[in-house]
């Protein structure tokens, strides 16, 4: 299994810039981990910067959403959780060919976790649409309150043992 999570490490790595280079025309937030630290306690800015710093991350230019939808849904950096954070995107309305992608390759490269996959596209089908926001104007919103506007109580527990 530890060959087969290195070989999608290494798809994502290279597929991700292609994808962003030919299809992320907008504007990148121009913002970076440092200043996200001291946005206020509990909010989705200051929570989106404990995980890049966590991860020893920064944004990635032009698909900082991503890390929105990570600090969002409390899913991890795993191959499984970036493969399940997709199923649950695309449950939720999510389309992007990067995301079909992931999906099929995640599902037939690791399909060990399969039941994982299919739990996170129930949760994003069943939770209120949170795939469409402009999170840039949202990093200052308390991060609960929005947690709790997109997904249920039993899906929030579920959530928090990601």
């Amino acid at each position: 299994m530890k060959i087969r999570k290195h070989l999608i490490e290494w798809l994502f790595d290279k597929s991700q810039k292609i994808y962003t280079n030919l299809f992320k025309n907008h504007e990148p937030w121009g913002i970076y981990k440092a200043e996200l630290l001291t946005y206020p306690d509990g909010t989705i800015g200051k929570k989106l910067g404990e995980f890049l710093k966590k991860n020893n991350f920064e944004l990635i230019s032009k698909v900082e959403r991503h890390d929105a939808y990570h600090t969002i849904t409390g899913y991890g950096t795993k191959v499984e959780d970036e493969i399940a954070l997709q199923c649950l995107c695309f449950g939720n309305g999510k389309r992007s060919l990067y995301l079909y992608g992931a999906i099929i390759l995640g599902v037939i490269i690791l399909p060990d976790y399969y039941k994982y996959y299919y739990k996170s596209y129930l949760i994003g089908k069943n939770a209120n649409s949170f795939h469409h926001y402009d999170y840039k104007k949202l990093l200052k919103v308390s991060i609960e309150e929005f947690r709790q506007s997109i997904f249920s109580k039993s899906q929030l527990i579920i959530i928090n043992k990601n």
